[in-house]
């Protein structure tokens, strides 16, 4: 079984980095860009249209949001009103609905995605504990077929949520920010925040136990 850590790198070095490129060191720029690449790929890898993987590479939108984020970094510096990871992100995501809206005309979902969210094996230990506790009770599986098997049964119930609530479950338990932090990237209240993931927490655990309308 894979434990995954935060998604995105570590905030102490990336602020080492941003003090370097603020200084005007060229290299700390490089380096701070290029160790949040895997995690930019990683975010867009759960949100991409199957379909447009299809015509479009995933690497190519990381390239451009990488060249955009030096493009803007002397902005940022200037006024970092939001943390780094949270920034990067943002472009991220606004790049990967530009990408939607020219293969597919609107940014939306398809409904007959390829493959999965995340393979499995690639939840972490608090993902699981969430799982077994919204499919049974709280009960945990004793064997490894029946761990994989409660992993497939969330990532194509999390597939399932409407945007909304799929994004805040995405960004709580595979990018793994924390309440603050999706407060923050989605423009809400940390109380808000909070009422949208047990909103999609109560969608989840509707849709593993089979029930076809899910609660408001």
């Amino acid at each position: 079984m894979t434990i995954l850590v935060g998604m995105w790198p570590e905030s102490e070095k990336t602020q080492e980095l941003l003090a370097g490129a603020e200084n005007g060191d060229a290299e700390a720029v490089n380096r701070l860009l290029e160790r949040h690449r895997d995690a930019v790929r990683r975010m867009i890898d759960l949100r991409m249209d199957r379909k447009i993987a299809r015509r479009v590479d995933a690497s190519d939108i990381v390239q451009d949001v990488l060249i955009e984020a030096n493009r803007r970094l002397a902005d940022y510096l200037k006024n970092p009103a939001m943390p780094f990871h949270l920034w990067l992100r943002h472009m991220a995501k606004d790049r990967l609905i530009d990408a939607h809206r020219r293969h597919r005309g609107a940014a939306k979902r398809s409904l007959d995605r390829e493959q999965p969210l995340v393979a499995p094996g690639r939840l972490d230990q608090s993902t699981l504990n969430l799982v077994a506790e919204l499919r049974d009770q709280g009960r945990t599986p004793a064997s490894e077929a029946a761990w994989n098997e409660l992993q497939l049964q969330f990532v194509a119930a999390v597939d399932d949520l409407d945007e909304q609530d799929r994004e805040v479950v995405l960004m709580r338990h595979f990018e793994k920010l924390s309440n603050s932090e999706v407060a923050e990237a989605l423009n809400l209240s940390s109380a808000a925040a909070s009422m949208r993931y047990l909103r999609a927490v109560r969608r989840l655990k509707s849709i593993l136990a089979g029930d076809e309308q899910s609660p408001e």
